[in-house]
C-alpha cells in the first residue's frame, strides 16, 4: 500500500519551482563573478586572484551540471525509471565536490609556479575592491543556496551553496593576502595565502564527495531512523498492532520508507487498511520533505514461523 497526498504533490511542484529558480540565480551570478575576478587578475597579476578566478570557472561548470541534474532529478517516474530520477542529485554533489578538489589542486600548482618564476604585483588597492565585492556577493548567494537546500531538502542546492561559500572564503583569503602585501611589501604573502585557501576548500570538496557516495550507497541516517521508529512504536501501540522490517533511504529530493504491519487475522481488511493509512499520514506530517511510504499488511498469527522459513530459505 502506498500513501500519497494532493498537498504533497503541490508542495513538490513548489519545491521544484523554487530550486530551479535558485539554480538560475546561482548561474547568472557565477558568470558575473568570473568576469569581475578575471578583470581583477588582469590589473594585479596576483596568483591568489588568478586562483580565485579559476575557482569561479569551476563553479560555472559545476552549476551547469547541477542545473541539469536538478532538472533530471525532478522528473517524475516513467517506465524506464520506475522509482523516479531523484538520485541524480547525488551525482551532482559528487561532481561538484570533484570540481572543487580540482580547483584547489590547480590553485596550489599555479601559486607555486608563480612564486618560483618571480612575483610581480600592481594595482593592489583596485584588486582588493573588486575581490571584496565578489566576497560579499558570493557570501550572500552561498547562504541563500544552503538555506534553500536545507529548507527544501535538495542536496543539489545545498552542495552548490557550499561551493559558493568556499568561493567566498577563497576571495576573503585573497583579500587578506593583498592587504598584508600592502602593509609589509612582502610579495610571498600572495602565493602563501592562495595555498592556504586551497587546502581549506580541498576539505569542503572531500566532504561533498563523501556525502554523494553515502547517498548513492543508500547509507542510512540514524536521526531519520530514530524518528520513524518512534512514530511507528507510538502508532502501533495505539492500535494494538506490531511492525517490523522497517527500511528507508534518502533519494535526494524525497524520502522512501517501507515497513510491515502485523494485524490479527480476524480484523477486516478495510479496517487494517484504515489503520495503515492513519500511520502513514502521521509519518508524512513528521517529515517536510516529499515522502513515499509503502506499508505491507500481514497477519500476526504464524508470523514468526513464516519469518523463520523465509530466513532459512535465504
Amino acid at each position: 500500500m502506498e500513501a500519497t497526498t494532493e498537498s504533497a504533490r503541490q508542495s513538490f511542484k513548489e519545491i521544484a519551482r523554487r530550486t530551479q529558480l535558485a539554480m538560475r540565480i546561482s548561474l547568472a551570478i557565477g558568470i558575473f563573478m568570473l568576469f569581475m575576478k578575471t578583470y581583477a587578475y588582469l590589473i594585479t597579476g596576483s596568483a591568489a586572484v588568478l586562483s580565485d578566478a579559476a575557482e569561479s570557472v569551476v563553479h560555472i561548470f559545476a552549476v551547469g551540471f547541477a542545473t541539469f541534474s536538478l532538472r533530471l532529478s525532478l522528473k517524475p517516474a516513467d517506465k524506464d525509471h520506475m522509482y523516479g530520477h531523484d538520485r541524480a542529485g547525488f551525482f551532482s554533489a559528487g561532481f561538484e565536490g570533484a570540481m572543487i578538489i580540482i580547483a584547489a589542486v590547480y590553485i596550489i600548482v599555479e601559486a607555486i609556479r608563480k612564486w618560483l618564476m618571480g612575483l610581480q604585483l600592481e594595482n593592489i588597492s583596485q584588486g582588493i575592491m573588486f575581490v571584496a565585492l565578489a566576497t560579499v556577493i558570493n557570501g550572500v548567494l552561498g547562504w541563500f543556496l544552503v538555506r534553500e537546500g536545507k529548507k527544501y531538502h535538495s542536496i543539489v542546492l545545498e552542495a552548490n551553496g557550499k561551493h559558493v561559500l568556499t568561493d567566498s572564503w577563497t576571495s576573503f583569503g585573497v583579500i587578506i593576502g593583498l592587504v598584508l602585501i600592502l602593509l609589509t611589501g612582502w610579495l610571498p604573502f600572495d602565493p602563501i595565502l592562495a595555498i592556504l585557501v586551497a587546502m581549506s576548500i580541498l576539505w569542503t570538496g572531500a566532504k561533498l564527495m563523501r556525502r554523494s557516495i553515502s547517498g548513492l550507497m543508500d547509507e542510512s541516517d540514524p536521526g531519520t531512523d530514530a524518528k520513524i521508529r518512534v512514530i511507528l512504536q507510538l502508532q502501533t501501540a495505539k492500535h494494538h498492532i506490531e511492525f517490523h522490517n522497517l527500511r528507508h533511504r534518502n533519494a535526494g529530493n524525497k524520502l522512501l520508507i517501507e515497513f510491515h504491519l502485523l494485524f490479527s487475522e480476524d480484523m477486516p481488511i478495510f479496517h487494517a487498511h484504515e489503520i495503515a493509512t492513519d500511520i502513514e499520514q502521521e509519518i508524512h506530517k513528521a517529515f517536510p520533505v516529499q515522502t513515499e511510504i509503502i506499508s505491507h499488511l500481514e497477519p500476526v498469527e504464524g508470523h514468526e514461523l513464516h519469518e523463520s522459513l523465509t530466513n532459512n530459505a535465504h
